[in-house]
Protein backbone atom coordinates (compact mmCIF):
# COMPACT_ATOMS: atom_id res chain seq x y z
CA UNK A 1 0.00 0.00 0.00
CA UNK A 2 2.00 3.09 -1.53
CA UNK A 3 0.47 7.14 -1.42
CA UNK A 4 2.07 8.97 -4.33
CA UNK A 5 1.87 12.51 -3.99
CA UNK A 6 2.53 15.52 -6.56
CA UNK A 7 5.55 17.22 -4.47
CA UNK A 8 7.21 19.85 -5.98
CA UNK A 9 9.61 22.56 -5.33
CA UNK A 10 6.84 25.11 -4.61
CA UNK A 11 5.96 22.11 -1.91
CA UNK A 12 9.09 21.87 -0.99
CA UNK A 13 9.39 25.33 -0.16
CA UNK A 14 6.32 25.38 2.27
CA UNK A 15 7.47 23.06 4.42
CA UNK A 16 6.41 23.76 8.41
CA UNK A 17 6.55 21.97 11.58
CA UNK A 18 3.71 21.27 14.23
CA UNK A 19 3.27 19.64 17.65
CA UNK A 20 -0.13 18.64 18.26
CA UNK A 21 -1.85 17.28 21.68
CA UNK A 22 -3.96 15.40 19.26
CA UNK A 23 -1.89 13.75 16.75
CA UNK A 24 -0.08 12.17 19.95
CA UNK A 25 -3.55 11.32 21.36
CA UNK A 26 -4.62 9.06 18.60
CA UNK A 27 -1.29 7.77 17.95
CA UNK A 28 -1.62 6.24 21.14
CA UNK A 29 -4.91 5.55 21.19
CA UNK A 30 -3.99 3.69 17.75
CA UNK A 31 -1.13 1.54 19.92
CA UNK A 32 -3.07 0.75 22.94
CA UNK A 33 -5.73 -0.80 20.49
CA UNK A 34 -3.27 -2.74 19.44
CA UNK A 35 -2.89 -4.75 22.59
CA UNK A 36 -0.14 -4.80 24.79
CA UNK A 37 1.52 -1.81 22.93
CA UNK A 38 5.43 -1.38 21.42
CA UNK A 39 8.17 -2.65 23.53
CA UNK A 40 9.16 1.17 24.11
CA UNK A 41 6.13 2.05 25.38
CA UNK A 42 5.00 -1.15 27.14
CA UNK A 43 5.32 0.51 30.73
CA UNK A 44 2.96 3.20 29.87
CA UNK A 45 0.58 1.32 27.99
CA UNK A 46 0.24 -1.43 30.90
CA UNK A 47 -0.55 1.43 33.60
CA UNK A 48 -2.53 3.55 31.10
CA UNK A 49 -4.54 0.45 30.50
CA UNK A 50 -5.38 -0.08 33.67
CA UNK A 51 -7.17 3.18 33.49
CA UNK A 52 -9.75 2.87 30.96
CA UNK A 53 -12.95 1.36 30.35
CA UNK A 54 -15.75 0.43 27.94
CA UNK A 55 -16.58 5.01 27.95
CA UNK A 56 -13.15 4.54 25.28
CA UNK A 57 -14.87 2.38 23.27
CA UNK A 58 -16.02 4.33 20.26
CA UNK A 59 -12.43 6.14 20.26
CA UNK A 60 -10.72 2.50 19.41
CA UNK A 61 -14.04 1.82 17.40
CA UNK A 62 -12.66 4.97 15.32
CA UNK A 63 -8.67 4.72 15.48
CA UNK A 64 -8.61 1.14 13.71
CA UNK A 65 -5.99 -1.56 13.86
CA UNK A 66 -2.39 -0.20 13.21
CA UNK A 67 -1.05 -3.63 11.82
CA UNK A 68 -4.07 -3.32 9.19
CA UNK A 69 -3.04 0.28 8.45
CA UNK A 70 -6.56 0.72 9.15
CA UNK A 71 -7.94 4.49 7.95
CA UNK A 72 -8.32 6.83 10.42
CA UNK A 73 -10.90 9.27 10.51
CA UNK A 74 -9.62 12.54 9.06
CA UNK A 75 -11.74 14.74 11.37
CA UNK A 76 -9.92 13.42 14.19
CA UNK A 77 -6.67 15.30 13.68
CA UNK A 78 -7.53 18.65 12.68
CA UNK A 79 -4.90 21.01 11.30
CA UNK A 80 -2.77 22.55 13.90
CA UNK A 81 -3.27 26.19 13.36
CA UNK A 82 0.05 26.78 15.37
CA UNK A 83 3.22 25.38 16.32
CA UNK A 84 1.85 24.52 19.43
CA UNK A 85 -1.89 24.81 19.20
CA UNK A 86 -3.74 24.03 22.90
CA UNK A 87 -5.66 20.94 23.26
CA UNK A 88 -8.74 22.85 23.96
CA UNK A 89 -8.25 24.54 20.40
CA UNK A 90 -7.95 21.08 18.82
CA UNK A 91 -10.55 19.61 20.51
CA UNK A 92 -13.10 22.46 20.00
CA UNK A 93 -11.99 22.10 16.10
CA UNK A 94 -13.38 18.39 16.50
CA UNK A 95 -16.49 19.17 18.11
CA UNK A 96 -17.73 21.11 15.66
CA UNK A 97 -16.72 19.07 12.48
CA UNK A 98 -19.46 19.55 10.34
CA UNK A 99 -21.90 16.61 9.94
CA UNK A 100 -21.22 16.05 6.25
CA UNK A 101 -17.49 15.50 6.87
CA UNK A 102 -18.41 13.44 10.07
CA UNK A 103 -20.34 10.95 7.60
CA UNK A 104 -18.54 10.92 4.19
CA UNK A 105 -15.42 10.06 6.60
CA UNK A 106 -17.20 7.02 8.47
CA UNK A 107 -17.95 5.48 4.69
CA UNK A 108 -14.63 5.31 4.58
CA UNK A 109 -14.65 2.35 7.25
CA UNK A 110 -18.35 0.81 6.43
CA UNK A 111 -16.36 -2.46 6.37
CA UNK A 112 -15.29 -2.40 10.24
CA UNK A 113 -18.52 -0.66 11.50
CA UNK A 114 -19.83 -1.45 15.28
CA UNK A 115 -22.98 -0.37 16.64
CA UNK A 116 -21.20 2.19 17.88
CA UNK A 117 -19.75 3.75 14.64
CA UNK A 118 -22.95 3.26 12.49
CA UNK A 119 -24.61 5.85 15.23
CA UNK A 120 -22.35 8.19 14.94
CA UNK A 121 -22.85 8.41 11.25
CA UNK A 122 -26.91 8.14 11.96
CA UNK A 123 -25.74 11.51 14.46
CA UNK A 124 -22.97 13.41 13.37
CA UNK A 125 -23.42 16.13 15.80
CA UNK A 126 -22.54 13.47 18.33
CA UNK A 127 -19.15 13.81 17.13
CA UNK A 128 -18.97 16.12 20.36
CA UNK A 129 -19.19 13.19 22.21
CA UNK A 130 -16.05 12.08 20.39
CA UNK A 131 -14.46 15.29 21.51
CA UNK A 132 -15.53 15.12 25.44
CA UNK A 133 -13.90 11.55 24.89
CA UNK A 134 -10.91 12.57 23.32
CA UNK A 135 -10.77 15.34 26.44
CA UNK A 136 -11.27 12.65 29.30
CA UNK A 137 -8.79 10.31 27.65
CA UNK A 138 -6.54 13.36 27.74
CA UNK A 139 -6.36 14.06 31.30
CA UNK A 140 -5.69 10.04 32.33
CA UNK A 141 -3.24 8.95 29.60
CA UNK A 142 -0.91 11.87 28.78
CA UNK A 143 -1.48 14.93 30.32
CA UNK A 144 0.41 13.20 33.44
CA UNK A 145 3.22 12.79 31.14
CA UNK A 146 2.97 15.61 28.60
CA UNK A 147 6.32 17.91 29.97
CA UNK A 148 8.68 14.56 29.22
CA UNK A 149 6.79 14.36 26.11
CA UNK A 150 6.95 17.74 24.74
CA UNK A 151 10.57 18.25 25.37
CA UNK A 152 11.20 15.06 22.86
CA UNK A 153 8.84 16.65 20.57
CA UNK A 154 10.58 19.71 20.84
CA UNK A 155 14.15 18.46 20.44
CA UNK A 156 13.09 16.94 17.37
CA UNK A 157 11.66 19.93 15.69
CA UNK A 158 14.70 22.08 16.69
CA UNK A 159 16.87 19.37 15.28
CA UNK A 160 14.69 19.21 12.03
CA UNK A 161 15.20 22.68 11.34
CA UNK A 162 18.32 23.22 11.95
CA UNK A 163 18.73 20.49 9.37
CA UNK A 164 16.54 22.56 7.07
CA UNK A 165 19.34 25.43 7.01
CA UNK A 166 22.09 23.33 6.67
CA UNK A 167 21.22 20.73 4.41
CA UNK A 168 18.05 21.62 2.96
CA UNK A 169 14.25 20.07 2.67
CA UNK A 170 15.45 17.52 0.07
CA UNK A 171 17.88 15.60 2.71
CA UNK A 172 15.12 16.08 5.47
CA UNK A 173 12.20 14.39 3.32
CA UNK A 174 14.63 11.64 2.24
CA UNK A 175 16.19 11.66 6.01
CA UNK A 176 12.77 11.66 7.92
CA UNK A 177 11.31 7.84 7.73
CA UNK A 178 12.24 4.75 5.88
CA UNK A 179 9.00 4.91 4.25
CA UNK A 180 9.17 8.24 2.92
CA UNK A 181 10.78 8.85 -0.20
CA UNK A 182 10.87 12.50 -2.48
CA UNK A 183 12.61 12.36 -5.56
CA UNK A 184 12.16 15.75 -6.55
CA UNK A 185 8.30 15.71 -7.74
CA UNK A 186 6.74 13.06 -6.07
CA UNK A 187 6.43 12.45 -2.33
CA UNK A 188 6.35 8.38 -2.03
CA UNK A 189 4.96 6.77 1.35
CA UNK A 190 4.62 3.46 1.55
CA UNK A 191 2.54 1.59 4.07
CA UNK A 192 -0.45 3.98 4.98
CA UNK A 193 -3.95 4.67 4.21
CA UNK A 194 -5.29 8.17 3.11
CA UNK A 195 -7.60 9.89 0.68
CA UNK A 196 -7.21 13.12 -1.17
CA UNK A 197 -6.02 14.78 -3.94
CA UNK A 198 -2.45 13.70 -5.20
CA UNK A 199 -1.60 17.25 -6.23
CA UNK A 200 -0.60 19.45 -3.35
CA UNK A 201 -0.65 22.46 -5.32
CA UNK A 202 2.14 24.15 -3.81
CA UNK A 203 0.59 24.01 -0.50
CA UNK A 204 3.60 21.84 1.08
CA UNK A 205 3.52 19.46 4.14
CA UNK A 206 3.27 20.02 7.59
CA UNK A 207 5.92 17.75 9.58
CA UNK A 208 4.57 16.38 12.89
CA UNK A 209 6.44 14.67 15.54
CA UNK A 210 5.25 11.79 17.29
CA UNK A 211 6.67 9.63 20.05
CA UNK A 212 3.78 7.19 20.06
CA UNK A 213 3.33 6.55 15.89
CA UNK A 214 6.39 4.17 15.71
CA UNK A 215 7.54 2.39 13.52
CA UNK A 216 5.01 3.81 10.81
CA UNK A 217 3.87 7.40 9.81
CA UNK A 218 0.56 8.44 9.76
CA UNK A 219 -0.61 11.10 6.40
CA UNK A 220 -3.22 13.35 6.11
CA UNK A 221 -3.62 14.51 2.35
CA UNK A 222 -7.23 15.71 1.51
CA UNK A 223 -6.68 19.10 3.26
CA UNK A 224 -4.27 21.70 2.85
CA UNK A 225 -1.45 21.78 3.72
CA UNK A 226 -1.32 17.82 4.24
CA UNK A 227 0.14 16.12 7.51
CA UNK A 228 2.36 13.88 7.66
CA UNK A 229 3.34 12.27 11.45
CA UNK A 230 6.59 10.58 11.70
CA UNK A 231 7.98 9.42 14.79
CA UNK A 232 10.36 12.00 17.08
CA UNK A 233 13.89 10.17 17.52
CA UNK A 234 14.12 9.69 21.54
CA UNK A 235 10.95 8.39 21.37
CA UNK A 236 12.54 5.05 22.48
CA UNK A 237 14.20 5.75 25.69
CA UNK A 238 10.88 8.04 26.96
CA UNK A 239 10.13 5.99 29.63
CA UNK A 240 14.18 5.18 30.91
CA UNK A 241 15.33 6.50 33.53
CA UNK A 242 17.67 9.24 33.81
CA UNK A 243 20.52 8.95 31.61
CA UNK A 244 24.03 8.65 33.85
CA UNK A 245 27.74 9.36 32.48
CA UNK A 246 30.22 6.36 32.39
CA UNK A 247 33.33 7.41 34.78
CA UNK A 248 35.61 7.54 31.32
CA UNK A 249 33.18 10.98 30.24
CA UNK A 250 33.47 12.16 33.48
CA UNK A 251 37.01 11.40 33.98
CA UNK A 252 37.31 13.29 30.58
CA UNK A 253 34.71 16.40 31.15
CA UNK A 254 34.21 16.39 34.64
CA UNK A 255 31.25 15.06 36.14
CA UNK A 256 29.15 18.44 35.91
CA UNK A 257 29.47 18.56 32.48
CA UNK A 258 29.14 15.05 31.69
CA UNK A 259 25.56 15.60 33.36
CA UNK A 260 24.35 17.90 31.75
CA UNK A 261 25.55 16.62 28.10
CA UNK A 262 23.75 13.70 29.20
CA UNK A 263 20.86 14.97 29.90
CA UNK A 264 20.74 17.42 26.84
CA UNK A 265 19.32 14.88 24.19
CA UNK A 266 16.26 17.30 25.37
CA UNK A 267 15.97 20.52 24.88
CA UNK A 268 16.62 22.73 28.64
CA UNK A 269 16.99 25.91 29.43
CA UNK A 270 19.42 26.19 32.69
CA UNK A 271 16.95 26.97 35.43
CA UNK A 272 15.22 23.55 34.45
CA UNK A 273 18.81 21.91 34.25
CA UNK A 274 19.48 23.59 37.46
CA UNK A 275 16.84 21.62 38.91
CA UNK A 276 17.01 18.55 36.98
CA UNK A 277 20.63 17.92 38.09
CA UNK A 278 20.75 19.70 41.46
CA UNK A 279 23.53 22.16 40.45
CA UNK A 280 23.68 25.93 41.24
CA UNK A 281 22.25 28.25 38.57
CA UNK A 282 25.97 29.93 38.29
CA UNK A 283 27.56 27.09 37.80
CA UNK A 284 25.66 25.64 34.89
CA UNK A 285 26.00 28.63 33.20
CA UNK A 286 29.45 28.32 33.40
CA UNK A 287 29.58 24.44 31.88
CA UNK A 288 26.97 25.27 29.53
CA UNK A 289 29.59 27.62 28.52
CA UNK A 290 32.48 25.18 28.04
CA UNK A 291 30.50 22.81 26.55
CA UNK A 292 29.00 25.35 23.76
CA UNK A 293 32.76 26.37 22.85
CA UNK A 294 33.28 23.08 22.61
CA UNK A 295 31.33 22.44 19.64
CA UNK A 296 28.81 20.22 21.77
CA UNK A 297 25.97 21.83 22.89
CA UNK A 298 24.45 24.55 20.62
CA UNK A 299 21.65 27.05 22.51
CA UNK A 300 18.94 28.89 20.62
CA UNK A 301 16.05 30.78 22.22
CA UNK A 302 12.35 29.54 21.92
CA UNK A 303 10.16 32.80 23.00
CA UNK A 304 11.91 33.85 25.53
CA UNK A 305 12.94 30.82 26.51
CA UNK A 306 17.19 30.25 26.12
CA UNK A 307 17.44 26.42 25.83
CA UNK A 308 20.65 24.54 25.19
CA UNK A 309 21.17 21.25 22.71
CA UNK A 310 23.30 18.33 22.94
CA UNK A 311 24.83 18.93 19.16
CA UNK A 312 25.22 15.82 17.08
CA UNK A 313 29.34 16.40 17.85
CA UNK A 314 28.36 15.94 21.68
CA UNK A 315 25.57 12.37 20.64
CA UNK A 316 28.81 11.05 19.04
CA UNK A 317 30.43 10.96 22.03
CA UNK A 318 27.92 10.11 24.19
CA UNK A 319 27.19 6.96 22.06
CA UNK A 320 30.74 6.32 21.71
CA UNK A 321 31.32 5.78 25.39
CA UNK A 322 28.18 3.52 26.04
CA UNK A 323 26.05 6.16 28.61
CA UNK A 324 22.95 4.38 29.68
CA UNK A 325 19.76 4.64 31.81
CA UNK A 326 20.44 4.82 35.46
CA UNK A 327 18.05 2.24 37.28
CA UNK A 328 14.77 3.28 38.21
Amino acid sequence: MTRQLLFSSADAAAVTFAISCQWEMIASLRLMAGGAGHIPHRRWAASTGALLDNRFDLLFDLVGSASRRDYIPDFLTPMPSTLEPSVRAELDEIAHTPAEVVRAELEHLRHRWTPRLAALHERPERVSDVADQLKLYWEIALAPHWPRIYRVLHGEVGRRARNVATVGVGRLLNDIHERVRWDGAQLEIVGTSCFGAEALEGTGIRLIPSVFVWPSVLVVADRRPAQLCFPARGAGALWDGRREPTQALSAVLGQAKARLLTVLDEPMSSPELAVELQLRPPSVSEHLATLRNAGLVTSYRVGRRLVSLRTELGTGLIDANGVGAAST
